[in-house]
């Protein structure tokens, strides 16, 4: 019995492969680009050439490209004092910084936009005047009217737990 396609057990699975037509406008292409290549001296013009020691490398020196400067607007002033809502990490969150430290809620870090890292600032509440002083480890807060995050051990030194958002003063020291 002859059949076009298909085995016995599947009469709709193609069993021989279907054969293309060449491209010759693609295949001449890729010819005269080879041809150019070597003729330019990039690949070997004759069997002497084939030698590893005689072999040409050419090789372009070009600058590695140049990261942009980019500018942040800062949210303190020249004098290194800013102002505003301040609020604090999650007890039970864990997780990276984007400093690549572990965040660790018992140390007296912080999370401030622009400001390096390491930086030491002394954050005052407004309504209580109670301070603590906090290091720089974290990008954020990405919240408009926020100017800084501080982790759980800082928040429960200003006693602002129960609270959440306070307003705060801060300072570099």
């Amino acid at each position: 019995m002859a059949h076009r396609g298909g085995t016995l057990d599947n009469p709709l699975k193609a069993t021989r492969k279907v054969r293309r037509p060449v491209n010759y406008g693609r295949l001449w292409t890729m010819a005269a680009g080879a041809a150019l290549f070597c003729s330019l001296g990039y690949g070997p013009a004759s069997a002497q050439d084939t030698a590893p020691e005689k072999a040409k490398v050419h090789i372009a020196k070009t600058k590695a490209p140049q990261k942009p400067t980019v500018r942040i607007k800062s949210a303190h002033d020249r004098s290194g004092h800013f102002s505003g809502i301040a609020s604090f990490y999650d007890k039970d969150y864990r997780g990276k910084t984007a400093s690549g430290a572990r965040y660790d809620g018992r140390k007296f870090t912080a999370a401030h936009r622009t400001l390096p890292f390491g930086t030491r600032v002394r954050v005052t509440d407004k309504n209580t005047h109670r301070s603590v002083t906090v290091v720089v480890n974290d990008r954020g807060p990405f919240i408009k009217g926020r100017v800084i995050d501080l982790s759980y051990a800082a928040a429960q030194a200003l006693r602002m737990e129960d609270r959440g958002l306070v307003q705060v003063t801060a300072s570099i020291e």
